[in-house]
């Protein structure tokens, strides 16, 4: 099992006291709790790697708004919009339906254009971002597909199946 899982990416500061608009990644629903170690990748000069989330707000199936400890001037807050938010997968609920989705080996992956591309044989984790390793009887190479928000439209954990809609360009790689 990997150490670290990436949950939310911050979107955009929401307050001068250093606060976020947080969003879920990879189709996970909202994962963050008051007092949860995150690391922040990738990592940015001069600013906490690491910080403890001390207060959500306004939270929904998918976004919150965020305040870290020690994430307190609007320049820090500003420097880590668009860093992914890693946390401990032990502190996970990995029992969870909703977190039990992070296992979605043996998953079709059905592209929008291209149609049916493989199945999910690993979840690769990269410091930025979780990769999709798909495989196919078509292909002699394994498909990386990154697990981000611009290429995943849906995941059906009950339909073991990921809607995707990836560039042309990823599948000749």
């Amino acid at each position: 099992m990997r150490a670290w899982t990436d949950v939310a990416v911050l979107a955009k500061t929401r307050n001068l006291a250093g606060g976020f608009v947080v969003k879920s990644t990879a189709g996970l629903p909202f994962l963050l709790q008051v007092g949860m170690e995150v690391a922040f990748v990738p990592p940015v000069t001069d600013v906490p790697r690491r910080a403890r989330v001390s207060q959500i707000t306004g939270a929904t199936d998918t976004t919150a708004q965020v305040l870290f400890e020690g994430i307190e001037e609007m320049s820090q807050a500003k420097a880590l919009v668009g860093c992914h938010c890693l946390v401990r997968s032990e502190s996970l609920d990995l029992a969870s339906p909703a977190v039990g989705a992070l296992s979605w080996v043996g998953a079709r992956v059905v592209d929008e254009r291209f149609g049916l591309l493989g199945e999910v044989s690993d979840i690769l984790e990269n410091p930025g971002q979780m990769l999709l390793e798909v495989v196919s009887a078509d292909r002699k190479n394994p498909l990386l597909i990154p697990l981000v928000d611009e290429f995943v439209m849906s995941a059906d954990p009950d339909g073991s199946r990921i809607v995707v809609s990836i560039p042309e360009g990823l599948l000749n790689l």
